[in-house]
């Protein structure tokens, strides 16, 4: 036996033992429910490590305490006899136990055999998102080591998740199982942000850690090993986007009678969200050949500073030419590498006859350039947008005072109907408005956050605290000789409903 080969890599399977430590830690805390019953600890700091990977994938950032109290009580409540007020206390302690509440990062010391040295890992689980002054409530994100146990208790390395997940995308498909499909695209979508992130770790420890060429050689194999990863995982998207093609084809003409409507919309939906990640990941491919060109850089530079660092003139060149009996023509190749290079200090009577540059001074009058007059046509022609789209806006309102919901060939009848407003129908504004809508929807009441436009500033102020949610209906309009535009359901909502 080569024991060498036997503890080889033991420092980073410790540290995957260690990962599951804050769990082990909530095994051991006694407690009970109002029936004397033992709580599963363990059990409800496995389930607060799945809501807040949930709130990732949802892309909630109001995540807190008080969120994860009510999401315990609703999910345990039928087998845990547990208050709410009690789970407020129970969700502190599980919170304070994957992040401590004065911010440190959890650290863990062991006795590595492999370097025979006692190393200290660092672990975050949780990290903090944002504070509400006026309820005086922390919110949290997922962290990477959070997100490592989550993908752990699947029984597979995070690296290959991407791989897995469309793997599993594929047979969800394959099946119609649509609803699956999507989740499990939103779930791809946060391997792809985990793999940026380790693309940035690994970019500036590039920077850091070569000094050498053997350093140099194993981060160039482990940036080959990413890129051949990728480049697998990119013409695997490929075929994914091809399948889900046919598969819309496939429900959108031979589905005459159209029953199958909810799953065309979830199948538009799926291809919609797939080349949402199918661009990021790419991106991420980009990012990995760059990488390689910063490794290339990033090792000659080392290499050369550590030369010229090293170099000892006194040693290297006097040393040699005193200590060894060389011939002149010998001692002339040490000394020419430091000679200056030959400059030939003259210059030629010809160069009185070349042209002249010759300037004169003028009074120059400021003239509006050509951009800023493209910028006041601009200007005008937003303001004149948002006019239209003000007019539209009101008049899809006033419908709506007596509906909750109308589609938009029901309002297109409506607009035809008024011989005032019949004309809106031949300018193009009034389909780029509802496209617009469609891309914003849902379109919440507005909060301020000071980053919206004027045209959505002006479009809240007359939408007065309403909520509008299109979707889009399978029907083509035929509404004039020159505009066609699908059909959409426009449904008005007073509130806005709070996600967990």
């Amino acid at each position: 036996m080569d024991l060498k080969d036997i503890v080889l890599g033991y420092g980073e399977r410790y540290e995957r033992i260690l990962l599951f430590e804050p769990l082990n830690k909530l095994s051991g805390m006694q407690k009970k429910d109002g029936q004397n019953q033992p709580i599963d600890m363990r059990g409800l700091g496995l389930l607060t490590l799945l809501y807040f990977f949930e709130q990732k994938i949802m892309r909630n950032t109001k995540a807190g305490k008080k969120q994860l109290a009510q999401f315990l009580f609703q999910t345990t409540s039928e087998h845990v006899s547990v208050t709410l007020e009690q789970y407020n206390v129970l969700a502190g302690t599980i919170i304070e136990t994957f992040r401590p509440g004065s911010g440190k990062v959890r650290t863990a010391e062991f006795f590595n055999w492999e370097t025979g040295q006692n190393e200290i890992v660092a672990y975050q689980y949780l990290k903090a998102s944002s504070f509400d002054v006026s309820t005086n409530e922390q919110y949290y994100l997922l962290d990477e080591h959070g997100l490592e146990l989550v993908f752990a208790t699947k029984e597979f390395y995070s690296e290959f998740q991407l791989s897995i997940s469309q793997l599993v995308l594929r047979k969800q498909l394959e099946k119609g199982e649509f609803k699956g499909a999507l989740r499990q695209i939103n779930e791809m979508r946060v391997a792809v942000e985990s793999i940026e992130e380790q693309l940035s770790r690994l970019q500036n420890e590039i920077r850091r850690n070569i000094v050498s060429n053997e350093v140099f050689h194993r981060y160039e194999k482990l940036i080959d090993d990413i890129s051949f990863r990728l480049k697998y995982e990119n013409e695997e998207f490929n075929e994914l986007a091809q399948f889900i093609n046919e598969a819309k084809e496939r429900l959108h003409y031979k589905d005459t009678q159209k029953k199958e409507s909810d799953a065309y919309n979830l199948v538009l939906t799926i291809s919609y969200e797939l080349e949402k990640v199918h661009a990021y990941h790419t991106k991420l491919l980009q990012k990995s050949i760059e990488l390689q060109t910063t490794a290339l850089e990033a090792a000659k530079e080392a290499l050369y500073y550590i030369g010229v660092e090293s170099f000892n003139f006194d040693l290297d060149v006097t040393a040699r030419i005193i200590s060894n009996p060389l011939p002149v023509s010998s001692l002339k190749s040490f000394v020419v590498p430091f000679f200056t290079v030959h400059e030939e200090r003259q210059w030629s009577l010809f160069s009185i006859f070349d042209k002249q540059n010759v300037f004169e001074e003028r009074v120059e009058q400021e003239i509006p350039t050509l951009l800023e007059i493209d910028e006041e046509k601009k200007q005008l022609r937003n303001e004149q947008m948002v006019q239209f789209y003000s007019i539209v806006l009101k008049l899809l309102l006033q419908k709506l005072e007596l509906h909750n919901e109308i589609t938009l060939e029901q309002w297109f009848e409506y607009i035809r109907q008024e011989e005032q407003t019949e004309p809106l129908l031949t300018s193009r504004y009034v389909y780029d408005f509802f496209l617009l809508l469609h891309q914003r929807s849902p379109i919440e009441v507005q909060e301020d956050t000071g980053e919206e436009t004027y045209l959505w500033t002006t479009l809240h102020r007359i939408l007065n605290g309403i909520a509008l949610e299109i979707q889009e209906l399978p029907n083509i309009l035929h509404v004039t000789d020159r505009f066609t535009i699908q059909n959409m359901r426009i449904t008005k909502r007073s509130e806005v409903s709070d996600v967990l």
